[in-house]
């Protein structure tokens, strides 16, 4: 029997509805007291985001549902998946929110609109950082899954946001990195930790709530590790190839900045080929899984293909 092809847009579609209706229910509204943080909040939350994080997250459950299931469990998603999306996408948010502020980045745009320090000024977007950090974890510790899972997954994604190889390290290495002159290593373990981790995490924490196993764990580790560097390969030429109004947020930053970056040190054309190369040796890791992976491998080429 010849599969099916995989809807790559239907994937995309199915994982932002979801995220965005989970996330309604999860967020304070904005009639909620005091309502300037959760306006904040929201602004953020809902300013547009390709919910990339989450619909890795279902995909790898998907993948492990269909392993571990049985016939007839291929396109099924394990009950609650949503809600851990969404808790992935909060802390996403709230790295954003963070990494914007004038002490960090100093950028006014995100996603085509104005960054929360410039809508709702700087102390409130500090705290609307901080109280979507919380209510991720509070998400986090409500999922519907086992408790020996839950607790597992809230472990990854706290070592995956922390600062030993984790988001938080890694934005301090890429602050550390400006105005020096950047090599291989440097580069790699920049994107490795700061946006390769969450991108890891978030494929890892997906296969854990659908029940993988260590040999799972394994090879969703190696291939979100190989798919979380490919995808910032791609941003850093995104920054250099893109205009602002295309991408959402402030064009040339990186360079402006003198920020570490791989086409910096490779050029635009052989960090195309590096993220391409990744995404390859990453589908490797998943050859013994056949059809049941295809849609991850689907997410994993949408990483470097995207314009924005």
């Amino acid at each position: 029997m010849v599969a099916m092809p995989v809807d790559q847009a239907e994937i995309r579609r199915e994982a932002v509805e979801r995220t965005d209706r989970a996330l309604e229910r999860l967020l304070p509204p904005v009639t909620q007291v005091p309502a300037s943080i959760h306006g904040a909040m929201r602004h953020s939350v809902f300013a547009g985001g390709k919910r990339l994080r989450p619909m890795l997250a279902m995909e790898a459950a998907r993948t492990i549902n269909a392993l571990h299931s049985g016939p007839g469990s291929k396109n099924q998603l394990p009950d609650g998946i949503e809600d851990l999306g969404a808790a992935i996408e909060m802390l996403h948010t709230y790295s954003l929110i963070h990494d914007d502020l004038p002490a960090l980045d100093n950028d006014d745009l995100r996603r085509g609109k104005p960054t929360c320090h410039v809508a709702f000024g700087e102390a409130i977007a500090i705290l609307a950082g901080d109280a979507l950090q919380t209510l991720a974890y509070q998400t986090l510790a409500s999922m519907r899954c086992s408790a020996q899972r839950a607790i597992k997954i809230i472990g990854l994604i706290a070592e995956a946001t922390g600062t030993v190889e984790g988001m938080i390290g890694g934005q301090v290495l890429d602050l550390e990195g400006e105005h020096t002159k950047p090599t291989s290593e440097s580069v790699t373990a920049i994107h490795r930790a700061k946006t390769g981790a969450l991108i890891r995490v978030s494929i890892v924490s997906g296969g854990v709530y659908a029940g993988a196993n260590d040999d799972d764990v394994r090879r969703l580790t190696e291939f979100g590790t190989k798919a979380g560097l490919a995808f910032q390969i791609i941003d850093d030429v995104l920054d250099m190839t893109q205009d602002s109004e295309h991408l959402g947020k402030t064009a040339g930053k990186d360079v402006a900045s003198d920020k570490a970056t791989w086409p910096a040190i490779f050029g635009i054309e052989a960090s195309r080929r590096d993220a391409i190369r990744l995404i390859n040796e990453a589908f490797a890791a998943l050859e013994p899984w056949g059809d049941a992976a295809e849609g991850l491998r689907a997410v994993a080429r949408y990483l470097v293909e995207r314009t924005h």
